[in-house]
C-alpha cells in the first residue's frame, strides 16, 4: 500500500529509497515485508506513469463551464468556449448532452454543464481543466474598451450509477426545483431540476436534462463522483509533488492555464506547454489538438 504521506523527494525518492532497501543483501530475510515493498514500489511506479489518473480515461467526459470574473463579458466568454467545445466534439463526430445551464439574458452562461460522448473523451479532454482567461474589446462596453474575462473548465469522467466512488447518504443535500430554459423561463411546472450538495467538501452538481426528479437525482450523484473523483486525483498530484491542495479554485488573474487574445493582436497560449498559435478563429472553431497533445506529452 502506498505511503500515507510522500516525502520530500517526491514519488521519484519514494521510488529510489525503495529500490536501495530491495538490493540489501538481508532483503528476503523478512519475506512479508519483502513482498509489501516490491508491491509499493510497483504502486509508485504505476502513480508516476499515470496509471491512476489514467483510470477512467476510456470513459465519456462530463464538462462544466463556470463564469469568473468579468460580469456580462465573462459570461459570454463562457458561451464562445461551450461553442468551442461543441465544435472539437463534431470534428471528433462526439455526440453532446446538455445536462444544466445557467443562462443570462444575453445568451451568456453563468455555468453550463455538458456530456461528451465518445472512446476516450475524458481522457482526450481532461487536462483542459482549469480557468481560460480572455482579453478583448468588450461587446458590452459602449466606450469599446479592452476587457480581460475568466472562466473556469471543470472536465470530470462521467461514472455509472454504481461506479467506484462511494458516498454516504448523510453527506449529501438535495435541493429539488423547476427546470428552467434560457433566461430562466420556466418550461416544466414539476420540480424536476436536482442540486445535490456533498457537505463534508462543498462540492455541487445541478442535473435539469432528464424528465423525471429521479433520474436527474441519478445524474447529478453520478456527476458529484466524478467532481470527488477529480479532487482525489488532484490530491494524489499534489501530495506527490509535496504539495498541499487548496479547497477552491479562484477564478482569476494569475491562476489561468490558457490565454486568448483578441485584441491588440491575436494570440492563443497555453502557460503549461508554452504552446502558441496566433490562428484564434481556428481554435474557437475546434482546432484544439496542438494544445490536447502537447499537454499529454508534457505529463
Amino acid at each position: 500500500m502506498i505511503r500515507g504521506k510522500i516525502k520530500n523527494g517526491g514519488i521519484k525518492g519514494e521510488i529510489t529509497e525503495l529500490e536501495r532497501q530491495m538490493q540489501a543483501p538481508d532483503f528476503w530475510s523478512d519475506k512479508m515485508r519483502a513482498q509489501a515493498i516490491i508491491e509499493e514500489h510497483k504502486q509508485l511506479k504505476a502513480l508516476l506513469a499515470g496509471g491512476p489518473a489514467a483510470e477512467y480515461d476510456a470513459s465519456d467526459a462530463v464538462i462544466t463551464i463556470f463564469s469568473g470574473a468579468g460580469g456580462d463579458d465573462a459570461e459570454d466568454w463562457s458561451r464562445i468556449l461551450y461553442e468551442m467545445y461543441l465544435k472539437f466534439a463534431a470534428r471528433r463526430q462526439f455526440p453532446v448532452f446538455l445536462i444544466h445551464q445557467n443562462e443570462n439574458d444575453h445568451g451568456g452562461f453563468r455555468n453550463i454543464t455538458f456530456e461528451v460522448r465518445g472512446q476516450g473523451s475524458y481522457g482526450i479532454l481532461k487536462n483542459e481543466s482549469g480557468v481560460h482567461r480572455l482579453v478583448r474589446i468588450s461587446p458590452f462596453s459602449a466606450k469599446k474598451l479592452r476587457h480581460t474575462s475568466f472562466s473556469l473548465v471543470e472536465v470530470i469522467p462521467k461514472f455509472e450509477k454504481n461506479q467506484a466512488i462511494m458516498i454516504s447518504p448523510g453527506d449529501l443535500k438535495i435541493e429539488f426545483s423547476r427546470a428552467s430554459g434560457p433566461g430562466g423561463q420556466n418550461v416544466n411546472k414539476r420540480e424536476t431540476a436536482v442540486r445535490v450538495v456533498h457537505l463534508p467538501t462543498g462540492l455541487a452538481a445541478h442535473a435539469e436534462s432528464e424528465r423525471s426528479q429521479e433520474r436527474n437525482k441519478e445524474r447529478a450523484i453520478a456527476i458529484l463522483k466524478g467532481k470527488l473523483y477529480k479532487r482525489q486525483e488532484a490530491e494524489r498530484e499534489a501530495k506527490a509533488a509535496g504539495l498541499s491542495l487548496g479547497k477552491t479554485t479562484e477564478i482569476e488573474w494569475g491562476s489561468q492555464i490558457r490565454s486568448y487574445v483578441f485584441h491588440p493582436y491575436k494570440l492563443v497560449k497555453d502557460h503549461r506547454t508554452e504552446v502558441e498559435t496566433s490562428r484564434v478563429d481556428e481554435v474557437l472553431a475546434g482546432d484544439l489538438d496542438n494544445f490536447i497533445e502537447a499537454e499529454k506529452n508534457l505529463k
